[in-house]
């Protein structure tokens, strides 16, 4: 099965159009894939509530030995503190969507991207992650272009792409 990671804001109170775009996300996400989150709340736990029911399985790898939120079909609580838990996050994944958030977000994009995890972002949620447009207006976070970066500001297209790249990459990974 693809693994689709979610990258988004653990804010306790989203911005509402980060809300809107996460909702949306998750209902354009088919139910033959498995949603990695952060396991947090915020951005996460909006995506995993709308995911799980509809009855998708969602897995959150959760920084040190947090409970994290009550949508989370699989909680792995992995000791570790929350960059470390996020390299487990992208490791797993075949496939990134960026869904609005601050740093955390941004240095998940970023650490997909050296990792060479494709990296879908969607923009317009009015979190600092809108700009990762700018540091890669040629497609890519920096001159290795590792892989290529994809940005749009419709979420069921990132939901469409995430499940199309993330495909190629799982049976790339599996050769």
């Amino acid at each position: 099965m693809i693994q689709v990671a979610i990258a988004g804001s653990s804010d306790p109170k989203p911005l509402g159009t980060a809300i809107r775009k996460a909702k949306e996300f998750a209902r354009a996400l088919p139910l033959n894939v498995i949603l990695l989150t952060g396991g947090r709340g915020g951005i996460m736990e909006i995506v995993t509530e709308e995911f799980t029911k509809r009855g998708g399985i969602a897995v959150g790898i959760l920084p040190y030995s947090d409970q994290g939120n009550k949508f989370s079909t699989i909680r792995i609580k992995t000791g570790l503190n929350p960059v470390e838990r996020s390299g487990i996050l992208i490791e797993s994944a075949d496939v990134l969507v960026v869904l609005g958030g601050g740093v955390g977000t941004m240095i998940e994009a970023l650490m997909a991207y050296n990792l060479g995890v494709p990296v879908i972002v969607v923009t317009g949620t009015g979190y600092a992650s809108d700009k990762l447009e700018e540091l890669a207006r040629d497609g890519y976070f920096d001159h290795k272009k590792i892989v290529k970066i994809i940005f749009t500001d419709d979420p069921r297209e990132a939901a469409k792409l995430a499940v199309e790249i993330g495909g190629r990459k799982n049976e790339a990974d599996n050769v």
